[in-house]
């Protein structure tokens, strides 16, 4: 197994986590087409966000719902990985572990159409912010 030692302590070590996390997020855009796809449609969300008329607190619930989703994409992928990598020939308990990572995409895509649902009903219905 190739193990790099890291030596790396204080700043130097938050410095290097911080260009490890840029790389993984270059993977997923180069390399994961789902994750593509939620980016962009949550760059346009969040756009469309700054010109609705809501509360602050709704605006931070929107934004946080949205970015969820790539997040769990992430970790989806980061699952999807390992698997592969631990059982490259197919497994039963292997197609479990793809199928819950997707289940929490699809739990965290219905919780922001839901979010988003409720804030435009708000907002059609002129209630207070």
């Amino acid at each position: 197994m190739n193990r790099k030692l890291t030596t790396k302590t204080g700043i130097a070590r938050i410095w290097a986590a911080f260009f490890y996390s840029l790389n993984g997020l270059r993977f997923a855009i180069s390399n994961e087409a789902a994750f593509r796809q939620e980016a962009c449609i949550a760059v346009v969300l969040l756009v469309v966000l700054l010109f609705l008329p809501l509360s602050l607190f709704w605006k931070g619930l929107l934004f946080f719902a949205t970015t969820s989703v790539l997040v769990v994409e992430l970790l989806n992928s980061a699952i999807e990985t390992v698997v592969d990598i631990a059982s490259p020939e197919y497994h039963e308990l292997a197609k479990r572990a793809k199928d819950l990572g997707s289940a929490a995409v699809l739990v965290s895509i219905v919780l922001v159409i839901v979010l988003w649902g409720c804030a435009i009903f708000i907002i059609l219905q002129g209630e207070p912010k």
